[in-house]
């Protein structure tokens, strides 16, 4: 826990930061928004009500209030969303909606972008975030996170199909897919989980076995899994437990 040094000294304090970047790093504002609101005395910081958009303060350690309801200062911010079909996994598109579209106005100021990404028409988990390192992490080769769908084919997945999967499928390009686990259960019904993230690559490894993909959804990603009776449209915050989660195998 921090402890303000009792001597005055700074050797153990949080990062300052001003008033109005405060404000403007929780996405309830830009910055000049958050001067205007901070010289209207609606801002008040540890009890006291403050005018001056350039005060500093220990954003973790300070109590910061607007219109007299607390802020909880979260620079790094984690969402889980159920995407919808339809919409394209972009942060912005000329032509198409993008999950960012789907988000509420007072987070579209956070800076958020999707990890990784899934197809226009597949539903399911896409985590959102500000945080690059935690997106390299999650999509980089080397971490090796699970990503496990449920498809819907034409034909019926079999054994066969499951042993190639475990050996490593070449497409028809001669792209080279890591060995990845097909589960079935004698219908047009499976489960795909896979390590990579390369383009169309469940659908494209479904295909190359003669099984073409008619939908899919992710469910998990590493050992977090969107909630029974999620819909897609939902929306929720990751907790500290969930982002560990990710990294862990199902």
């Amino acid at each position: 826990m921090f402890t303000r040094p009792s001597n005055g000294g700074r050797a153990n304090a949080l990062p300052m930061i001003r008033l109005d970047k405060y404000l403007s790093d929780l996405g309830l504002f830009g910055r000049r928004e958050s001067r205007e609101v901070i010289r209207a005395g609606r801002v008040s910081v540890d009890g006291l009500v403050m005018r001056s958009p350039e005060y500093k303060l220990e954003a973790q350690a300070a109590r910061v209030s607007l219109d007299g309801e607390a802020l909880d200062y979260r620079r790094l911010r984690y969402f889980m969303l159920d995407k919808p079909e339809g919409v394209v996994t972009a942060t912005e598109d000329r032509a198409e909606k993008t999950v960012l579209d789907l988000l509420p106005e007072s987070m579209k100021k956070l800076g958020l972008f999707p990890v990784g990404r899934l197809d226009k028409d597949t539903t399911g988990l896409l985590l959102l975030t500000n945080d690059g390192d935690f997106a390299h992490r999650v999509i980089s080769p080397k971490s090796a996170v699970e990503k496990r769908y449920y498809a819907l084919v034409d034909g019926i997945p079999d054994e066969r199909d499951a042993a190639a999967f475990r050996e490593g499928l070449t497409l028809a390009d001669g792209t080279r897919c890591l060995p990845a686990l097909l589960e079935t259960d004698g219908t047009d019904a499976c489960f795909v989980t896979v390590t990579e993230g390369k383009y169309h690559q469940v659908k494209r490894m479904l295909a190359a076995r003669g099984k073409p993909v008619r939908s899919l959804r992710r469910l998990s990603i590493g050992a977090l899994s969107l909630p029974a009776g999620s819909v897609p449209g939902m929306l929720r915050e990751l907790t500290a437990e969930d982002l560990c989660r990710v990294f862990i195998d199902r």
